[in-house]
């Protein structure tokens, strides 16, 4: 054959002929065009004008040229000598190509006589050679069933037997000889039979020592239970209607007079009492348990005692503990109202103010009252106010602490930066301790009329300690503002950044929560209305939101929006702390009704977890900020440790497993643990009590 008879898409290297396949060409009758090329443009129609354009064609042609019009690509066509030689070839009914031999020798491929040869001899097995045969499944089946129905025994399918007849033959002859009437296998031949499942009636039990003809003494029965089985039910006696007796020999037993009803009875039972197979559930009961690691794989936490904080004095009740975030200093606040500066690795009690004093002598000097000796012997028999909620400032560089203690929060710069810090600090509490008339606060606002600022610069000589700095670089040192509001303050907490702060006041109402700028000396009042009684607040780590927490539910708040995000059921009854973990995706909340409640804000507005681990109330929980450990402290004086971890995949759920129980906090008037707190870089944790102490537990 010549390759120039091949087709091939070669023939239009440019891709300009009409590529529209098997179309009818009449279906373009009304279009300009009569096909698109390989380009995807169209392909127009050329006129190829009358009968006089084409006979001047002629004409001008050289001779011997023959031009076709092909319709498809609408475009004449020159014909080449080689199709015009195969179109008079096909004209005079011969072969169409020249090449082509009609008649060609015979060659004699295949002979009679087999020959060994190497074709094919190196082919893989097919894929069907190693795959089971479907025919041979059929066959295997179909014998099991027999052989299970009993049609056909193991005799036949091992060749012993060519036919079953035979077998049956030899079972009819063998027919006339003895056999057992019970093989013991009767169970298993019901269960294979067909229809209904086949249950077997309960055992009846089996004599005891009383139906023997020579009972013992004691299966005898006396005059008086005789007496007392006659007045009873059948169904009520011991023994039914059988009375023990006692025989000399097993000849003197007579009949059973109820021998005959009772074995009726009991066929009544087995024919008309319906029986139902239960099937019992063989489950493991530590597979029902689920499976947590060991508490040694989740190292570390803390596990010992290692340091015990004392004042020397009488101690008092520890409300609250708060730690430096360099976890060099340790601050509590105690019953008696004074705040006590400690240095975490030493133990030793560094500073104290007592700002119950400092409180009550502010307002003295507000209402101009002169301190005569009755009123100073009135004041030492009134009870001074506790120290309700203490935070150190979560910045590094910004060395104070806020506290809230009655109807008040104040600001203590603590002197325990570097010259660095202690600059910083100054210029931080440089707006507040020169503060003047209440603060930078609009007179028309509504924060206006429910806090008031009032500087402590001029009244440090109501300081009952030394102004000495603890650090070498000096500074600030003392309390430097305080904040009177309307109600007793609850909680204070402070932003992450370390400039705002908020406070709560559950009896003041609408002006319960309240957010505080310390630069500015400014504060707000958020919200014009509350939804039940505030019991806490606190910012979230990342995001523009303020957790409010009531009595049973917890709200968040958008800051900029100013609208409600979402409410989190906690199902307890009085909430009394909570803590958002470092992520923000996490909260945790404590009550007095025992509850630890864990909340997965991506997940759900119902708690994730609840645990319930403690005797008593619980009155604080707290997340680690490095560590992913977790603490609940509670009035049974114990304080539980959890390994949280908290993971970044969405699909994974947190991990939370108890790990340790710390001990070492009495009950006093049915208050224990009051206060933990995590240690900022270790693994370590802080704990205050009703009893007076504070301990700090190590990873040992």
């Amino acid at each position: 054959m010549h390759t120039d008879d091949l087709s091939s898409d070669d023939e239009d290297p440019t891709g300009t002929n009409n590529r529209i396949g098997r179309i009818p060409l009449h279906w373009y009758d009304d279009y300009e065009h009569i096909g698109y090329d390989a380009h995807g443009q169209k392909v127009i129609k050329s006129s190829q004008g009358d009968n006089l354009d084409r006979a001047l064609e002629e004409a001008d042609r050289e001779q011997g040229k023959f031009v076709v019009y092909d319709a498809l690509n609408a475009k004449n066509v020159e014909l080449t000598e080689r199709q015009i030689t195969l179109l008079r070839r096909m004209q005079s009914g011969a072969f169409a190509h020249p090449e082509h031999d009609a008649n060609p020798d015979y060659i004699d491929y295949y002979s009679g006589i087999p020959e060994i040869s190497g074709l094919n001899s190196n082919r893989y097995e097919k894929k069907s050679r190693f795959q089971p045969s479907a025919y041979e499944k059929l066959q295997v089946r179909r014998l099991l069933h027999r052989l299970k129905c009993g049609s056909i025994n193991m005799d036949f399918l091992e060749g012993k037997v060519r036919d079953m007849n035979d077998l049956v033959k030899r079972k009819e002859e063998d027919s006339d000889k003895p056999f057992l009437l019970w093989k013991g296998d009767e169970e298993d031949e019901l269960a294979l039979r067909k229809g209904p499942q086949h249950i077997a009636p309960p055992k009846q039990p089996p004599p005891g020592h009383a139906y023997s003809y020579n009972p013992p003494e004691e299966y005898l029965p006396s005059q008086e239970e005789l007496e007392e089985w006659a007045k009873l039910d059948p169904e009520d006696r011991p023994y039914g209607n059988f009375i023990p007796q006692k025989y000399d020999n097993l000849r003197s037993v007579g009949a059973y007079q109820d021998a005959v009803k009772e074995r009726f009875e009991r066929c009544l039972d087995l024919y008309l009492c319906p029986r139902v197979m239960k099937r019992r559930l063989n489950i493991d009961p530590e597979s029902l348990v689920p499976r947590l690691p060991r508490a040694s794989d989740l190292r570390p936490f803390p596990t010992t005692k290692c340091i015990e904080y004392r004042d020397g004095e009488e101690s008092s009740v520890v409300r609250c503990l708060s730690v430096s975030p360099d976890g060099q200093f340790l601050v509590s606040g105690g019953e008696d109202g004074v705040l006590r500066l400690w240095e975490v690795q030493t133990g030793r009690l560094v500073r104290k103010w007592d700002l119950a004093e400092v409180v009550e002598k502010m307002a003295a000097k507000e209402d101009d009252v002169l301190q005569t000796q009755e009123s100073e012997e009135a004041d030492t028999v009134k009870l001074k106010k506790p120290i309700t909620s203490i935070e150190w400032n979560p910045n590094r560089s910004h060395h104070c602490v806020l506290a809230g203690i009655g109807k008040c929060a104040l600001i203590i710069a603590t002197g325990t930066g570097s010259i660095d810090d202690a600059e910083v600090t100054d210029a931080l509490l440089s707006e507040a301790s020169s503060i003047k008339s209440g603060g930078n606060i609009a007179p028309e606002s509504r924060a206006a009329k429910a806090v008031k600022w009032v500087s402590l610069k001029k009244l440090n000589k109501l300081a009952s300690t030394s102004s000495i700095a603890i650090s070498a670089y000096g500074g600030t040192i003392g309390p430097v503002v305080i904040l009177q509001t309307n109600r007793d303050v609850s909680s204070v907490r402070w932003h992450r950044k370390g400039d705002y702060f908020v406070t709560v006041s559950p009896k003041a109402g609408a002006a319960a929560v309240l957010i505080h700028q310390l630069s500015k000396a400014a504060s707000q009042q958020p919200f014009g209305k509350t939804k039940g009684e505030v019991q806490l607040a606190c910012f979230h780590p990342v995001k523009p939101f303020l957790f409010v927490a009531s009595k049973e539910h917890v709200r968040v708040y958008h800051l900029v929006k100013q609208v409600m995000v979402k409410r989190l059921m906690s199902g307890c009854r009085h909430i009394s702390s909570l803590d958002v973990h470092v992520s923000g995706d996490h909260v945790v909340v404590g009550s007095l009704d025992r509850r630890l409640v864990w909340f997965d804000l991506d997940l759900a507005s119902t708690p994730y977890k609840t645990l319930k681990y403690h005797e008593r109330a619980l009155r604080s929980v707290g997340f680690h900020p490095r560590y992913p450990l977790m603490a609940s402290a509670s009035d049974d004086g114990s304080i539980h440790v959890f390994h949280s971890m908290v993971y970044s995949d969405l699909m994974r759920n947190p991990l939370i497993v108890p790990v340790k129980v710390l001990r070492g906090h009495s009950v006093v008037n049915s208050l224990g643990a009051l206060a933990m707190v995590f240690h900022p870089t270790q693994p370590w944790l802080f704990s205050a009590g009703a009893d007076g102490k504070i301990h700090l537990f190590q990873d040992l």
